[in-house]
Protein backbone atom coordinates (compact mmCIF):
# COMPACT_ATOMS: atom_id res chain seq x y z
CA UNK A 1 0.00 0.00 0.00
CA UNK A 2 1.36 3.27 -1.44
CA UNK A 3 1.36 6.25 1.65
CA UNK A 4 1.67 9.87 1.98
CA UNK A 5 4.86 10.34 4.25
CA UNK A 6 4.62 14.10 3.34
CA UNK A 7 3.12 14.81 7.13
CA UNK A 8 5.27 12.36 8.64
CA UNK A 9 7.95 13.26 10.75
CA UNK A 10 11.83 12.94 9.78
CA UNK A 11 12.82 9.69 12.28
CA UNK A 12 16.73 9.29 13.07
CA UNK A 13 18.49 6.28 15.22
CA UNK A 14 21.69 4.42 15.72
CA UNK A 15 21.09 1.42 13.11
CA UNK A 16 24.55 -0.93 14.71
CA UNK A 17 23.96 -2.54 17.73
CA UNK A 18 24.90 -0.57 21.47
CA UNK A 19 28.34 -0.61 22.44
CA UNK A 20 31.82 0.34 21.66
CA UNK A 21 32.59 -0.21 17.38
CA UNK A 22 35.06 0.16 14.63
CA UNK A 23 32.05 2.05 13.04
CA UNK A 24 28.57 3.06 13.94
CA UNK A 25 25.98 3.99 11.27
CA UNK A 26 23.25 6.77 11.97
CA UNK A 27 19.87 6.07 10.19
CA UNK A 28 17.68 9.72 9.40
CA UNK A 29 14.41 8.65 7.18
CA UNK A 30 11.25 11.30 6.54
CA UNK A 31 10.70 14.16 3.99
CA UNK A 32 13.28 16.86 5.97
CA UNK A 33 16.10 14.04 6.09
CA UNK A 34 18.40 16.07 3.80
CA UNK A 35 17.20 19.31 4.97
CA UNK A 36 18.79 17.94 8.35
CA UNK A 37 21.47 16.64 7.43
CA UNK A 38 22.46 20.27 5.55
CA UNK A 39 22.11 21.94 8.83
CA UNK A 40 25.03 19.46 10.46
CA UNK A 41 27.24 18.95 7.46
CA UNK A 42 27.25 22.11 6.13
CA UNK A 43 25.33 21.76 3.30
CA UNK A 44 26.77 18.87 1.97
CA UNK A 45 24.16 16.43 1.96
CA UNK A 46 22.40 18.44 -0.83
CA UNK A 47 25.61 18.26 -2.40
CA UNK A 48 26.03 14.70 -2.95
CA UNK A 49 24.81 12.34 -5.67
CA UNK A 50 22.33 9.90 -4.45
CA UNK A 51 23.73 6.43 -3.51
CA UNK A 52 27.49 7.82 -3.30
CA UNK A 53 29.43 7.81 -0.21
CA UNK A 54 31.40 11.26 0.78
CA UNK A 55 33.20 12.31 3.73
CA UNK A 56 32.08 15.07 5.74
CA UNK A 57 31.85 16.74 9.13
CA UNK A 58 29.19 16.55 11.57
CA UNK A 59 29.25 20.43 12.74
CA UNK A 60 27.91 21.48 16.62
CA UNK A 61 25.97 24.36 17.13
CA UNK A 62 29.05 26.15 17.78
CA UNK A 63 30.47 25.00 13.85
CA UNK A 64 33.17 22.76 15.60
CA UNK A 65 33.60 18.63 14.56
CA UNK A 66 31.41 16.41 16.46
CA UNK A 67 32.69 13.83 14.34
CA UNK A 68 33.99 12.76 10.98
CA UNK A 69 33.04 10.22 8.46
CA UNK A 70 30.91 8.84 5.10
CA UNK A 71 27.32 10.54 4.80
CA UNK A 72 25.00 8.63 1.80
CA UNK A 73 21.53 10.45 0.56
CA UNK A 74 19.19 8.01 -0.63
CA UNK A 75 16.22 9.93 -2.61
CA UNK A 76 13.03 8.06 -2.28
CA UNK A 77 11.49 6.14 -3.42
CA UNK A 78 14.60 4.35 -4.00
CA UNK A 79 15.38 4.02 -0.54
CA UNK A 80 14.65 1.31 1.82
CA UNK A 81 12.08 3.25 3.21
CA UNK A 82 10.70 4.67 -0.02
CA UNK A 83 11.57 7.74 1.49
CA UNK A 84 14.35 10.24 1.54
CA UNK A 85 16.98 8.75 3.46
CA UNK A 86 20.62 9.90 4.72
CA UNK A 87 22.94 7.21 6.20
CA UNK A 88 26.06 8.68 8.70
CA UNK A 89 28.57 5.90 8.81
CA UNK A 90 31.19 7.43 12.27
CA UNK A 91 33.61 6.31 14.86
CA UNK A 92 31.94 4.05 16.99
CA UNK A 93 32.83 5.34 20.40
CA UNK A 94 29.64 5.20 22.50
CA UNK A 95 29.28 8.80 23.61
CA UNK A 96 30.43 10.57 19.70
CA UNK A 97 27.66 8.18 18.29
CA UNK A 98 25.40 9.90 21.15
CA UNK A 99 26.39 12.96 20.25
CA UNK A 100 26.21 13.21 16.85
CA UNK A 101 22.38 11.18 17.08
CA UNK A 102 21.63 14.29 19.52
CA UNK A 103 22.75 16.68 17.10
CA UNK A 104 20.52 15.06 14.29
CA UNK A 105 17.37 15.72 16.73
CA UNK A 106 18.48 18.94 18.16
CA UNK A 107 17.71 19.90 13.89
CA UNK A 108 14.22 18.50 13.48
CA UNK A 109 14.67 14.95 13.88
CA UNK A 110 12.21 12.49 15.80
CA UNK A 111 13.44 9.22 17.67
CA UNK A 112 12.48 6.42 15.71
CA UNK A 113 10.79 3.76 17.55
CA UNK A 114 11.21 -0.27 17.64
CA UNK A 115 11.12 -1.46 13.70
CA UNK A 116 9.82 2.09 12.84
CA UNK A 117 12.06 2.40 9.18
CA UNK A 118 11.14 -1.26 8.29
CA UNK A 119 7.70 -0.19 9.26
CA UNK A 120 7.65 3.05 6.89
CA UNK A 121 8.99 0.60 3.93
CA UNK A 122 5.75 -1.79 4.56
CA UNK A 123 3.25 1.05 4.80
CA UNK A 124 5.49 2.80 1.37
CA UNK A 125 4.88 -0.64 -0.57
CA UNK A 126 8.64 -1.16 -0.70
CA UNK A 127 7.91 -4.42 1.10
CA UNK A 128 5.30 -6.63 1.86
CA UNK A 129 4.40 -7.82 5.57
CA UNK A 130 5.50 -10.72 5.19
CA UNK A 131 8.96 -9.77 3.96
CA UNK A 132 9.32 -7.27 6.52
CA UNK A 133 8.63 -10.11 9.35
CA UNK A 134 11.38 -11.95 7.37
CA UNK A 135 13.85 -8.58 8.66
CA UNK A 136 13.84 -9.24 11.97
CA UNK A 137 14.24 -13.11 11.50
CA UNK A 138 17.71 -12.64 9.56
CA UNK A 139 18.48 -10.67 12.14
CA UNK A 140 17.79 -13.43 14.58
CA UNK A 141 19.03 -15.67 12.83
CA UNK A 142 21.07 -18.02 15.16
CA UNK A 143 21.54 -20.94 12.23
CA UNK A 144 21.97 -21.65 8.47
CA UNK A 145 18.67 -23.03 8.05
CA UNK A 146 16.98 -20.08 9.90
CA UNK A 147 19.07 -17.67 7.76
CA UNK A 148 18.58 -19.22 4.63
CA UNK A 149 14.22 -19.90 5.63
CA UNK A 150 14.74 -15.53 6.49
CA UNK A 151 16.44 -14.60 3.24
CA UNK A 152 13.41 -16.78 1.27
CA UNK A 153 11.04 -14.87 3.28
CA UNK A 154 12.78 -11.68 3.09
CA UNK A 155 12.60 -12.11 -0.72
CA UNK A 156 8.57 -12.59 -1.02
CA UNK A 157 8.43 -16.68 -0.99
CA UNK A 158 5.62 -16.61 1.82
CA UNK A 159 3.99 -13.41 -0.11
CA UNK A 160 3.88 -14.70 -3.63
CA UNK A 161 2.44 -18.41 -2.52
CA UNK A 162 -0.20 -16.67 -0.48
CA UNK A 163 -1.13 -13.50 -3.38
CA UNK A 164 -1.17 -16.66 -5.89
CA UNK A 165 -3.67 -18.70 -3.83
CA UNK A 166 -5.25 -15.17 -3.57
CA UNK A 167 -5.48 -14.53 -7.19
CA UNK A 168 -7.11 -17.70 -7.77
CA UNK A 169 -10.07 -17.41 -5.13
CA UNK A 170 -10.59 -14.31 -6.72
CA UNK A 171 -11.18 -15.86 -9.90
CA UNK A 172 -13.82 -18.29 -8.58
CA UNK A 173 -15.33 -15.33 -7.00
CA UNK A 174 -16.20 -13.51 -9.57
CA UNK A 175 -17.91 -16.80 -11.26
CA UNK A 176 -19.59 -16.76 -8.03
CA UNK A 177 -21.31 -13.84 -8.15
CA UNK A 178 -21.83 -13.91 -11.61
CA UNK A 179 -24.34 -16.59 -10.73
CA UNK A 180 -25.28 -14.37 -7.81
CA UNK A 181 -26.15 -11.79 -10.59
CA UNK A 182 -28.36 -13.61 -12.62
CA UNK A 183 -30.66 -15.96 -10.09
CA UNK A 184 -32.20 -17.21 -12.58
CA UNK A 185 -29.15 -19.13 -13.94
CA UNK A 186 -27.89 -22.08 -11.24
CA UNK A 187 -24.31 -23.37 -11.77
CA UNK A 188 -24.21 -26.08 -13.53
CA UNK A 189 -22.81 -29.28 -12.49
CA UNK A 190 -20.11 -29.30 -14.70
CA UNK A 191 -19.17 -25.51 -13.77
CA UNK A 192 -19.58 -26.60 -10.06
CA UNK A 193 -17.04 -29.32 -9.99
CA UNK A 194 -14.55 -27.23 -12.44
CA UNK A 195 -14.62 -24.51 -9.42
CA UNK A 196 -14.49 -27.18 -6.62
CA UNK A 197 -11.13 -28.37 -8.71
CA UNK A 198 -9.60 -24.99 -8.52
CA UNK A 199 -10.47 -23.98 -4.95
CA UNK A 200 -9.37 -27.46 -4.10
CA UNK A 201 -5.74 -27.06 -5.31
CA UNK A 202 -5.51 -23.92 -3.40
CA UNK A 203 -6.41 -25.32 -0.47
CA UNK A 204 -3.77 -28.02 -1.22
CA UNK A 205 -1.42 -25.18 -1.71
CA UNK A 206 -2.43 -23.60 1.92
CA UNK A 207 -1.87 -27.37 3.02
CA UNK A 208 1.91 -27.15 2.23
CA UNK A 209 2.42 -23.73 3.34
CA UNK A 210 1.01 -24.78 6.86
CA UNK A 211 3.07 -27.85 6.61
CA UNK A 212 6.10 -26.09 7.38
CA UNK A 213 4.77 -24.16 10.78
CA UNK A 214 6.77 -26.23 12.94
CA UNK A 215 9.52 -26.52 11.21
CA UNK A 216 9.73 -22.53 11.04
CA UNK A 217 8.89 -22.72 15.13
CA UNK A 218 11.75 -24.71 15.32
CA UNK A 219 14.33 -22.09 13.22
CA UNK A 220 12.90 -19.39 15.43
CA UNK A 221 12.93 -20.61 18.71
CA UNK A 222 14.68 -24.07 19.11
CA UNK A 223 13.83 -27.60 19.54
CA UNK A 224 13.49 -28.32 23.07
CA UNK A 225 15.64 -31.05 23.74
CA UNK A 226 15.54 -32.76 26.84
CA UNK A 227 18.60 -35.21 27.77
CA UNK A 228 16.72 -37.70 30.41
CA UNK A 229 17.50 -41.15 32.50
CA UNK A 230 18.64 -42.43 35.39
CA UNK A 231 21.76 -40.84 37.53
CA UNK A 232 25.16 -41.70 36.21
CA UNK A 233 24.66 -43.23 32.64
CA UNK A 234 25.98 -40.13 31.17
CA UNK A 235 23.63 -37.20 30.47
CA UNK A 236 25.91 -34.36 31.27
CA UNK A 237 28.44 -35.87 29.70
CA UNK A 238 26.64 -36.19 26.53
CA UNK A 239 25.52 -32.54 26.72
CA UNK A 240 29.22 -31.37 27.17
CA UNK A 241 30.28 -33.99 24.03
CA UNK A 242 27.02 -32.07 21.80
CA UNK A 243 28.23 -28.81 22.99
CA UNK A 244 31.76 -29.25 21.98
CA UNK A 245 32.90 -28.15 25.86
CA UNK A 246 32.56 -28.91 29.49
CA UNK A 247 29.24 -27.42 30.62
CA UNK A 248 28.09 -29.56 33.10
CA UNK A 249 29.83 -31.03 36.19
CA UNK A 250 30.34 -34.85 35.40
CA UNK A 251 30.50 -37.00 38.99
CA UNK A 252 30.49 -40.35 39.59
CA UNK A 253 28.59 -39.29 42.69
CA UNK A 254 24.57 -40.04 41.89
CA UNK A 255 22.43 -36.62 42.18
CA UNK A 256 25.61 -34.58 41.06
CA UNK A 257 22.72 -32.29 38.75
CA UNK A 258 19.82 -31.29 40.93
CA UNK A 259 18.03 -28.45 38.35
CA UNK A 260 18.18 -28.35 34.93
CA UNK A 261 20.82 -26.94 32.55
CA UNK A 262 19.45 -25.39 29.17
CA UNK A 263 22.29 -24.71 26.46
CA UNK A 264 22.24 -23.79 22.58
CA UNK A 265 24.06 -25.67 20.46
CA UNK A 266 23.99 -25.50 16.35
CA UNK A 267 23.16 -29.04 14.74
CA UNK A 268 23.70 -29.08 10.67
CA UNK A 269 21.77 -25.78 10.95
CA UNK A 270 19.17 -26.39 13.29
CA UNK A 271 19.45 -24.58 17.13
CA UNK A 272 19.01 -27.40 19.38
CA UNK A 273 18.18 -26.26 23.03
CA UNK A 274 19.45 -28.76 25.02
CA UNK A 275 18.20 -29.64 28.61
CA UNK A 276 20.44 -31.67 31.11
CA UNK A 277 17.85 -33.08 33.93
CA UNK A 278 18.49 -34.52 37.06
CA UNK A 279 18.70 -38.31 37.09
CA UNK A 280 15.50 -40.00 37.70
CA UNK A 281 14.92 -42.53 40.14
CA UNK A 282 13.40 -42.76 43.99
CA UNK A 283 14.78 -39.18 44.97
CA UNK A 284 16.42 -39.53 48.79
CA UNK A 285 15.85 -36.03 49.69
CA UNK A 286 13.67 -32.89 49.10
CA UNK A 287 15.85 -31.42 46.65
CA UNK A 288 16.39 -34.05 44.35
CA UNK A 289 12.83 -34.93 44.49
CA UNK A 290 11.94 -31.44 43.46
CA UNK A 291 14.95 -32.08 40.96
CA UNK A 292 13.10 -34.97 39.28
CA UNK A 293 9.85 -32.70 39.43
CA UNK A 294 11.03 -30.69 37.24
CA UNK A 295 12.44 -33.43 34.98
CA UNK A 296 9.12 -34.56 34.51
CA UNK A 297 7.54 -30.94 33.67
CA UNK A 298 10.59 -30.64 30.99
CA UNK A 299 9.53 -34.29 29.21
CA UNK A 300 5.86 -32.90 29.31
CA UNK A 301 7.14 -29.70 26.75
CA UNK A 302 9.62 -31.31 25.01
CA UNK A 303 10.06 -31.21 20.90
CA UNK A 304 12.94 -34.24 21.24
CA UNK A 305 13.43 -36.24 23.81
CA UNK A 306 17.18 -38.05 24.01
CA UNK A 307 16.87 -41.20 26.42
CA UNK A 308 20.19 -41.98 27.94
CA UNK A 309 20.77 -45.61 28.99
CA UNK A 310 24.23 -47.11 30.45
CA UNK A 311 23.98 -50.25 28.40
CA UNK A 312 26.62 -51.65 30.28
CA UNK A 313 24.86 -52.40 33.07
CA UNK A 314 21.73 -54.13 34.06
CA UNK A 315 18.38 -52.14 32.99
CA UNK A 316 17.18 -50.59 35.98
CA UNK A 317 13.26 -50.27 36.72
CA UNK A 318 12.82 -46.46 36.71
CA UNK A 319 9.51 -44.23 38.19
CA UNK A 320 6.92 -44.24 35.41
CA UNK A 321 7.29 -41.97 32.70
CA UNK A 322 5.38 -40.90 29.91
CA UNK A 323 5.38 -38.36 26.93
CA UNK A 324 2.78 -37.06 24.24
CA UNK A 325 3.12 -39.33 20.67
CA UNK A 326 3.92 -36.43 18.90
CA UNK A 327 7.11 -35.85 20.78
CA UNK A 328 10.33 -37.30 19.22
CA UNK A 329 12.35 -39.66 20.84
CA UNK A 330 15.46 -41.46 20.92
CA UNK A 331 16.77 -43.68 23.08
CA UNK A 332 20.89 -43.61 23.31
CA UNK A 333 22.84 -46.49 24.49
CA UNK A 334 25.69 -45.05 26.19
CA UNK A 335 29.13 -46.54 26.75
CA UNK A 336 29.24 -48.64 24.08
CA UNK A 337 33.30 -49.25 25.20
CA UNK A 338 32.35 -50.75 27.88
CA UNK A 339 30.56 -53.56 26.18
CA UNK A 340 26.42 -53.99 26.09
CA UNK A 341 24.76 -56.15 28.42
CA UNK A 342 22.88 -59.09 27.64
CA UNK A 343 19.83 -56.84 28.82
CA UNK A 344 20.35 -54.38 26.17
CA UNK A 345 21.51 -56.70 22.99
CA UNK A 346 18.06 -56.75 21.73
CA UNK A 347 16.95 -53.15 22.11
CA UNK A 348 16.84 -50.13 19.98
CA UNK A 349 18.89 -46.97 20.34
CA UNK A 350 21.85 -45.79 19.32
CA UNK A 351 25.31 -47.08 19.95
CA UNK A 352 27.15 -44.32 22.05
CA UNK A 353 30.39 -43.61 23.72
CA UNK A 354 30.68 -40.23 25.51
CA UNK A 355 33.99 -41.43 27.06
CA UNK A 356 35.22 -41.55 23.18
CA UNK A 357 32.67 -40.12 21.17
CA UNK A 358 32.12 -43.02 19.14
CA UNK A 359 29.20 -43.02 17.58
CA UNK A 360 28.51 -39.23 18.04
CA UNK A 361 28.13 -38.74 14.37
CA UNK A 362 25.73 -41.81 13.97
CA UNK A 363 23.05 -39.71 16.93
CA UNK A 364 23.97 -36.30 15.19
CA UNK A 365 22.56 -37.71 11.94
CA UNK A 366 19.69 -39.65 13.35
CA UNK A 367 18.23 -36.03 15.30
CA UNK A 368 18.36 -34.61 11.75
CA UNK A 369 16.15 -37.22 10.86
CA UNK A 370 14.18 -37.52 13.21
CA UNK A 371 13.46 -33.31 13.07
CA UNK A 372 13.00 -33.89 9.43
CA UNK A 373 15.20 -31.33 8.07
CA UNK A 374 17.20 -33.31 5.42
CA UNK A 375 17.33 -31.76 2.15
CA UNK A 376 14.63 -34.06 0.53
CA UNK A 377 11.94 -32.43 3.24
CA UNK A 378 13.18 -28.90 2.51
CA UNK A 379 13.70 -28.70 -1.30
CA UNK A 380 15.18 -26.00 -2.88
CA UNK A 381 13.46 -23.62 -0.95
CA UNK A 382 13.08 -23.12 2.91
CA UNK A 383 9.67 -21.88 3.22
CA UNK A 384 8.96 -21.74 6.77
CA UNK A 385 5.73 -19.73 8.43
CA UNK A 386 5.37 -18.30 11.51
CA UNK A 387 2.86 -18.47 14.07
CA UNK A 388 0.99 -15.40 12.28
CA UNK A 389 0.75 -16.75 9.17
CA UNK A 390 -0.19 -20.29 10.43
CA UNK A 391 -3.93 -18.85 11.82
CA UNK A 392 -4.09 -16.48 8.90
CA UNK A 393 -3.44 -19.73 6.62
CA UNK A 394 -5.82 -22.10 8.66
CA UNK A 395 -8.76 -19.32 8.84
CA UNK A 396 -8.15 -19.64 4.82
CA UNK A 397 -8.33 -23.35 4.62
CA UNK A 398 -11.62 -23.74 6.76
CA UNK A 399 -13.32 -20.76 4.84
CA UNK A 400 -12.36 -22.61 1.48
CA UNK A 401 -13.63 -25.59 2.49
CA UNK A 402 -16.80 -24.38 3.46
CA UNK A 403 -17.39 -22.93 0.28
CA UNK A 404 -16.07 -26.76 -1.60
CA UNK A 405 -18.84 -27.85 0.45
CA UNK A 406 -21.59 -25.11 -0.60
CA UNK A 407 -20.39 -25.12 -4.43
CA UNK A 408 -20.56 -29.11 -4.64
CA UNK A 409 -23.44 -29.97 -7.80
CA UNK A 410 -27.05 -30.02 -6.53
CA UNK A 411 -26.27 -27.22 -4.20
CA UNK A 412 -27.55 -23.34 -4.71
CA UNK A 413 -26.04 -21.30 -2.07
CA UNK A 414 -23.92 -19.08 -4.46
CA UNK A 415 -24.49 -16.43 -1.91
CA UNK A 416 -23.18 -18.48 1.33
CA UNK A 417 -20.21 -19.46 -0.45
CA UNK A 418 -19.18 -16.02 -2.07
CA UNK A 419 -19.43 -15.28 1.89
CA UNK A 420 -16.51 -17.55 2.64
CA UNK A 421 -14.64 -17.13 0.00
CA UNK A 422 -14.29 -13.24 0.66
CA UNK A 423 -13.66 -14.47 4.69
CA UNK A 424 -10.69 -16.52 2.93
CA UNK A 425 -9.38 -13.47 0.60
CA UNK A 426 -9.29 -11.39 4.01
CA UNK A 427 -7.85 -13.88 5.91
CA UNK A 428 -4.72 -14.40 3.32
CA UNK A 429 -4.78 -10.67 2.75
CA UNK A 430 -3.59 -10.47 6.20
CA UNK A 431 -0.72 -12.83 5.88
CA UNK A 432 0.65 -9.84 3.84
CA UNK A 433 -0.58 -7.15 4.89
CA UNK A 434 -3.29 -6.41 2.70
CA UNK A 435 -5.97 -5.09 5.46
CA UNK A 436 -4.90 -2.10 7.55
CA UNK A 437 -4.98 -3.78 11.12
CA UNK A 438 -3.29 -1.03 13.23
CA UNK A 439 -3.04 -3.29 15.77
CA UNK A 440 -1.47 -6.23 14.51
CA UNK A 441 1.17 -3.66 13.03
CA UNK A 442 2.01 -2.28 16.38
CA UNK A 443 2.39 -5.89 18.15
CA UNK A 444 4.65 -7.16 14.73
CA UNK A 445 7.20 -4.23 14.43
CA UNK A 446 7.53 -3.44 18.57
CA UNK A 447 9.44 -6.67 18.38
CA UNK A 448 12.45 -5.16 16.01
CA UNK A 449 15.09 -3.55 17.02
CA UNK A 450 15.22 0.56 17.44
CA UNK A 451 17.42 1.41 13.95
CA UNK A 452 15.69 -1.06 11.74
Amino acid sequence: MDADFSAQPTIAAVATAGGVGAVALIRLSGPQAVAIADRVTGGKASAARPRTAIWCRILGVDGKTIDDGLLTVFKGPNSYTGEDSVEFSGHGGLLVTREVLARFLACGAASAGPGEFTQRAFLNGKLDLTQAEGVMDLISAQTSLALRAAREQMEGSIGRHTLAARDEILGVLAHVEAFIDFPDEDIDPQTGRALCDRLGGVSKGIDRLLATADQGRILREGVRTVIFGEPNVGKSSLLNRLLGHERAIVSETAGTTRDTIEETVNLGGIPLRLIDTAGVRVAGDLIEQEGIRRTVLQIDSADLLLEVVDASKPKASLPLLSWSDDTRHLRILNKSDLGRHPDWVTAVGLGLSCESGEGLSELEAAIMEVLHFGTSEWGEHAVAINARHQGCLERARRSLGAAIELLQPGRSDSELAAVDLREALDALGEVVGRIDTEDLLGVIFSSFCIGK
